[in-house]
This record gives C-alpha cells, structure tokens and sequence, in this order.
C-alpha cells in the first residue's frame, strides 16, 4: 500500500466540512480494514452508497466518528463521500 504524503501545513487548515472539527491520518490499521471491507463490497459512505475504490489513507475526524479517504494523496473532504467510523468496525 503506498504511504500518503499529505503536506503537514495542509493537514493543519484542513477540517471536517460537516462540523469543522480537526482532522488527523488515520492509522494503517484502519486504512486496511477499511480496503478489507471495500474488497467485500460491505463499506459504505455517509451517503449510503457503497465505497468502491481503495484508500490510499484517511483523515479521522477528532471525534472519531468520521474518516475522509485521501486518494492519490488527495483529501477528499465532501461530507457524502465521509465514512462512519461505525460502519468500519
């Protein structure tokens, strides 16, 4: 899996649309289990729709309720395209 290189300055302005919270890199661990889920066809976005292409990395909201996939180390910060953390376990 590649490493995400996100600008660290980035990172710092960077914030959940929804509620404005800080953002953080996820850990490869949920990464993994997220790209798991993805192969099974079972992980699904805020919007209910199924996530079909793989993470590269996320961004964790600071409540850990929501993960931004990055691809291509591009955030994708659009509160649709969000995944519950919930639905990741």
């Amino acid at each position: 899996m590649p490493k995400v290189t996100l600008d660290q300055e980035l990172l710092s302005i960077l914030c959940c649309p929804e509620t404005k919270q800080a953002v953080g890199l996820a850990s490869d661990a949920v990464i993994n289990t997220c790209n798991l889920r993805i192969q099974q066809g079972t992980l699904k976005n805020k919007a209910g729709q199924p996530v079909t292409e793989p993470l590269d990395g996320g961004l964790l909201r600071t409540d850990k309720k929501i993960l931004y996939p990055i691809r291509e180390d591009i955030p994708v910060m659009l509160i649709e395209e969000g995944i519950p953390v919930d639905e990741i376990a």
